[in-house]
């Protein structure tokens, strides 16, 4: 007979050994469900009766609109990764920057920043820069860790800016709208932006000869033609920003209809650079359902194992152990965010946001934390799962397709100084809270004790009425 108050503990060390295995986390996640649920109804700590509730919360799952936003952004961002946008805004952004030394890091961070408005998805960005960018940083002499660390970093920050799917899935998770999410998301990614850029900045001065200028010959658009190279790569870039982002902060359409608009959009652009093809239909449709299947099976796990670990009171221990940790809200910040960085070691932000968001909420919510504010903390925390040397997704993506001379040493070790970059960024969000509050529109507050209400009053009749 095992004691009630460890099967939450047995529960989750469970999980956490099959993912160590390296067993599928979907699979993971329904097997630890069903194995400790059956056993907690043997052993009479919850009714049989309370797994029926998961049909119900697959349905719940299945009739999800706000769900159905991502495979219309991942189809979105696999259309354009194979369009040709990034290489115009690559190839204007890097003559308007060349002069410059580390012209090249400024213009792929700038083009990280705009393919993740765009695209919303960071496996279509890396990729798309790793193609691109990282051959012409090679032959005009840039460090082999720095190129591979801003092209891997600069597709990260898809992960944050509007309209990312992190946002989406995270505002599901906590409960709060997308529009609020996206919004509160906003300056965190300029200041990340401009931190990755102060970052090359200091770089160009302390060791020049990692990033130089490129040579005049290789300088070959000035004046106008380069502004028109510049305003083709970003004009249809901008009015697709504003057609699926701007419509959802104006409250003119929904996430999942901002993302139907998306894809249209993309397959226009895609027909304006006549590559719309038979072959590139397929391909991003292939990759969208495959996208698409991994995330509703984890959500269909993640849901299954809650159900049982909240039937053996495993929210109630949770709790009571982040509630008790010393230094109260500071304490329960830092304790978080330092799990969630282990974590991403062995996780990526789709399995972290389905299996501990549910758990942390309530808690967050319970010491008065805003939650649209703890979304975004923990979605630039998340960042840092695909930057984490050895398993970070972005490096195996910059792996696949970056050339045979490029060492996977270089990749890791080039990736450490971004995983940083990305931790000084947590640290801003928690220490200057405004920077994700100050875009959401406040809501009216009004003092109970000041209203009052006038009733109009009828004098009575005087004579009784006759009626015919």
């Amino acid at each position: 007979m095992i004691p009630f108050e460890w099967m939450a503990p047995l529960m989750f060390g469970g999980l956490i050994l099959f993912m160590l295995i390296g067993y599928p986390v979907a699979f993971s996640l329904a097997a630890v469900g069903l194995c400790f649920g059956f056993l907690a109804i043997e052993q009479g700590f919850f009714p049989a009766i309370l797994m029926t509730a998961m049909p119900e919360r697959i349905f719940g799952i299945m009739s999800n609109e706000l769900l159905l936003a991502i495979p219309f952004f991942t189809f979105m961002g696999m259309v354009l990764e194979r369009c040709g946008i990034a290489e115009d805004l690559l190839e204007g952004a890097g003559q308007l920057f060349g002069p410059v030394r580390g012209g090249l890091s400024y213009a792929v961070i700038l083009v990280g920043a705009i393919l993740g408005a765009v695209t919303g998805t960071v496996a279509a960005s890396v990729i798309a820069m790793g193609v691109i960018a990282l051959p012409v940083m090679m032959r005009h002499g840039y460090s082999m860790r720095h190129a591979t660390g801003v092209v891997a970093a600069s597709g990260t920050i898809t992960q944050l800016i509007p309209p990312s799917l992190v946002l989406i899935v995270l505002a599901d998770q906590l409960g709060r709208s997308v529009g609020d999410m996206y919004a509160g998301a906003i300056g965190p990614s300029l200041v990340q932006v401009a931190l990755f850029c102060a970052f090359v900045a200091l770089v160009s001065v302390f060791r020049p000869q990692d990033m130089p200028a490129l040579p005049p010959e290789a300088r070959t658009l000035r004046g106008w033609p380069l502004i028109v190279k510049c305003l083709w790569g970003m004009v249809p870039s901008l009015l697709l920003i504003f057609l699926v982002l701007g419509t959802i902060l104006m409250g003119l359409a929904t996430p999942t209809e901002g993302g139907a608009m998306g894809a249209v959009g993309a397959l226009l652009l895609a027909l304006l650079n006549r590559r719309l093809t038979l072959v590139l239909l397929w391909q991003s449709m292939d990759a969208t359902m495959r996208i698409t299947a991994m995330v509703i099976f984890i959500l269909i796990g993640s849901n299954l194992f809650t159900l049982v670990f909240r039937g053996v009171d495993g929210d109630l221990w949770i709790e009571n152990m982040l509630t008790a940790l010393p230094g109260g809200v500071v304490g329960f910040l830092i304790v978080v965010n330092l799990f969630v960085f282990v974590l991403a070691f062995f996780l990526d932000f789709f399995e972290i946001a389905f299996i501990i968001i549910p758990l942390l909420a309530p808690i967050a919510h319970k010491l008065g934390i805003d939650l649209v504010w703890f979304g975004v903390l923990l979605g630039v925390n998340m960042q840092t799962s695909f930057m984490h040397p050895p398993f970070g997704f972005a490096l195996f993506y910059l792996r696949g397709i970056a050339p045979p001379q490029v060492r996977s040493a270089d990749i890791y070790w080039g990736a450490i100084p971004w995983v940083g970059l990305q931790l000084i960024m947590v640290a801003i969000v928690i220490l200057w809270p405004e920077l994700v509050t100050g875009f959401l529109d406040a809501a009216p507050t009004v003092d109970p004790a000041t209203i009052q209400i006038d009733i109009p009053t009828f004098d009575q009749p005087t004579e009784p009425i006759q009626i015919q």
